[in-house]
């Protein structure tokens, strides 16, 4: 892996350290000032535009849903301005999961995220517990199948 494949990989993992950690700077550091974050239709108030008002709705999730979040699979472009991720979103207080991708932007000068897009594994079904490809090997691929530790 390159240098700036890790980098890039470092400033996802340390958003999503941000993101589990309810931390607002953390998570704000990770991206340009005026970074958006799409998410597929249904969601109230999307996308969400600039650094803060995504760390601060992750924040709101955190709180009021339990949030936690696990990073299954990631791929940086070679050129380092792209990366894509697989994740699980687990919300303990609603005793559901969702799973999905993102696809990332960077910015060439600072290496910081200028962009998320997030697609879902599956359309959300509040009637299953979790939300995921059917038919998928999640266990036998090593996926989490529980949310990380709380603290």
């Amino acid at each position: 892996m390159s240098d700036i494949a890790k980098q890039r990989e470092a400033i996802i993992r340390k958003y999503f350290d941000g993101c589990n950690e309810a931390n607002v700077e953390k998570m704000m550091h990770c991206f340009t000032k005026d970074a958006v974050h799409y998410f597929p239709p249904g969601l109230p108030d999307i996308p969400w535009r600039s650094a803060r008002t995504i760390a601060e709705k992750w924040v709101w999730c955190v709180e009021n849903f339990g949030s936690s979040w696990t990073i299954e699979n990631v791929l940086v472009g070679a050129d380092g301005y792209e990366a894509v991720i697989e994740w699980t979103h687990w919300k303990a207080k609603l005793g559901e999961a969702l799973r999905g991708d993102e696809w990332y932007r960077f910015d060439p000068e600072t290496g910081l995220i200028t962009e998320i897009r997030a697609y879902y594994a599956s359309r959300v079904d509040k009637e299953r517990p979790m939300n995921e490809l059917e038919g998928f090997d999640y266990a036998g691929r090593g996926y989490a199948l529980k949310p990380p530790v709380q603290s």
